[in-house]
């Protein structure tokens, strides 16, 4: 009876979990901070592993924001400080928030090791595992990084006090190997900085959709006016990922116009919420070789 009862439960639990939801919270967590700089770079002139996590951690944070309803973001830590592991577990689990995700850059006595992990608690947290499975499934395919997949304790040895004591599906994203040279460079770099925010946002987006059918995570059209810069035309599409693209540190948009012009594909950066902002951008990539960048304002 009592074992009929608890498969019963958990059949219930499974079939509730995200049913009556109107609005998602996640934490993020930048690891590491303050006192603790995490893994240092093979690179002296590089960011150490703590202000890497701020940084990557508020990409992924603002495209949650403004990419999709219903959903509030939060953070352990906005600045330079050192929240304890058991206050960041007890934030998770006394703000009652939904989900969270630590982020970090990883570390080895092995220079030559690169890739991403997804680390989860175990096997048996369902919730987790589907996560970890998008997030290394937009590295891999998006985003074009070496997925060394989904690490659970027992691989590493020991529990993660982060995965274990939270209440809510949690995840812990290690971004890269800051001991290898290629990418640590990548990772203190404006561009894969965002890319690995994307992969982030899609995967987490795609997993929300599917848990919660019933929320609308549409973004809200925007009211305000916003500005890119275009750097280029071109006759025949060029992929996005070029070497001359990626010194840019910009993620680059291309789009295919309907023109009589030969012309055919645009390449933007942006879009920024200032024209400030997007007179940066313009003098940084006017600075690396494309002197002919113009600001472009949209409605």
């Amino acid at each position: 009876m009592i074992r009929m009862l608890t498969s019963l439960l958990l059949l219930i639990s499974f079939f509730s979990f995200g049913s009556n939801k109107e609005n998602i919270t996640i934490l993020i967590d930048p690891g590491h901070g303050g006192k603790d700089p995490g893994h240092l770079s093979v690179a002296a002139v590089h960011l150490p592993e703590k202000d890497l996590n701020l940084l990557i951690s508020q990409k992924i944070g603002h495209y949650l924001e403004h990419n999709l309803s219903n959903v509030t973001v939060i953070y352990t830590r906005t600045t330079d400080v050192y929240p304890s592991l058991d206050e960041r577990v007890k934030m998770a689990n006394d703000k009652g928030v939904d989900f969270m995700m630590s982020i970090h850059c990883n570390g080895s006595d092995n220079t030559e090791i690169i890739g991403t992990e997804t680390h989860i608690h175990n096997f048996e947290a369902k919730e987790s595992y589907r996560w970890a499975l998008q997030i290394e499934k937009q590295f891999k395919s998006r985003a074009g990084r070496k997925s060394r997949g989904i690490k659970t304790g027992a691989d590493i040895g020991h529990s993660l006090q982060i995965l274990k004591f939270t209440k809510m599906p949690t995840v812990l994203i290690e971004c890269g190997f800051l001991t290898n040279p290629g990418e640590a460079a990548y990772l203190n770099s404006k561009y894969g900085q965002e890319i690995i925010a994307s992969a982030v946002f899609r995967a987490t987006r795609a997993y929300l959709k599917a848990s919660y059918p019933k929320i609308n995570f549409s973004p809200v059209e925007a009211t305000g006016p916003s500005f890119k810069v275009q750097i280029m035309s071109s006759i025949d599409p060029l992929e996005t990922n070029i070497a001359e693209f990626k010194r840019l540190n910009y993620p680059i948009e291309r789009v295919k116009i309907n023109s009589t012009s030969m012309y055919k594909y645009k390449y933007f950066i942006g879009p920024f919420e200032t024209k400030k902002l997007a007179k940066k951008a313009q003098k940084e990539v006017q600075n690396k070789g494309y002197t002919d960048a113009f600001i472009v304002h949209f409605e």
